[in-house]
């Protein structure tokens, strides 16, 4: 087992760096509770692709492309979305892992939903295939850096170097750079907001923590997305990072229920776009 796969020390970091411990530190709230864990670096990169004509459009680049971006003070939590619409995100984490990365995509193909992917650039750099499956069907591709460090112990050039990395890897594989980016354990402060304006990409959290990460039983997942389904919310999953068999079969489970339940499952549209 790997310091990236241990649970106890993974348990530690996130309790210990809690989203509303974090908003005491740098003004800001996160959803209820990071989690995830960190990616290794891996393989060689593959070359760029030209986009799928099924992905969402219009796409806007990084830097000068998107250069009416505001930087926020805050992360989005919620879609911006009409009550009535019954609109929610489901988004996950760490990814692209070939052990759980697969069958998440069955399951959504299975339902003919769309979710967003925040990606960790060193395991995106591992599956590149796995990230051009996501882009081809539809899902949306975010950064989520590229080792997955607690940003708020690093300074502004690491930080970018984390995002940047990331944000690039992503265009060269998919032949479009993410438009959102999620900070690990949802730890955010003033560079990281500017850094991620800089690039292109607007800070997304969650609504709802499904608590995957904290291996608490697929009941208990289940349970948490149901009950605290409405309209505009996100839902934090992981598809990577540990042993995520319990999140496949609580996907399995509450997808079904959302969409019976009347809830649209989309992704979250960027600022002017």
């Amino acid at each position: 087992m790997t310091k990236h796969q241990d649970p106890t020390g993974r348990r530690a970091l996130l309790r210990g760096v809690t989203a509303f411990g974090l908003a005491a530190l740098t003004g800001c709230t996160a959803g209820e509770r990071p989690g995830t864990s960190p990616a290794p670096a891996g393989a060689a990169a593959h070359p760029a692709r030209e986009p799928s004509t099924y992905r969402l459009r219009p796409l806007a680049g990084h830097g000068p492309r998107r250069a009416s971006l505001t930087v926020r003070d805050a992360p989005i939590l919620r879609l911006d979305t009409d009550p009535d619409d019954r609109a929610m995100a489901l988004t996950f984490d760490d990814g692209p892992d070939p052990a759980y990365t697969p069958e998440i995509l069955r399951i959504l193909r299975r339902h003919d939903v769309r979710a967003t992917f925040l990606v960790c650039g060193g395991r995106a750099r591992q599956s590149p295939d796995l990230l051009r499956e996501m882009a081809d069907a539809g899902h949306v591709i975010g950064n989520h850096t590229w080792t997955h460090p607690l940003l708020l112990k690093l300074d502004r050039p690491r930080i970018r170097a984390e995002m940047e990395r990331t944000a690039e890897l992503i265009e060269r594989t998919i032949g479009e750079p993410p438009l959102w980016f999620r900070a690990p354990y949802g730890a955010w402060n003033r560079n990281v907001f500017e850094l991620g304006t800089e690039l292109g990409m607007e800070p997304l959290a969650w609504t709802v923590d499904s608590l995957d990460w904290d291996d608490p039983g697929a009941p208990t997942v289940i349970s948490r997305v149901v009950k605290r389904a409405a309209p505009g919310v996100i839902v934090l999953g992981h598809d990577a990072g540990g042993d995520r068999s319990q999140t496949l079969t609580a996907v399995r489970d509450y997808l079904p229920r959302l969409i019976d339940a009347g809830y649209r499952l989309t992704v979250p549209r960027p600022t002017g776009v």
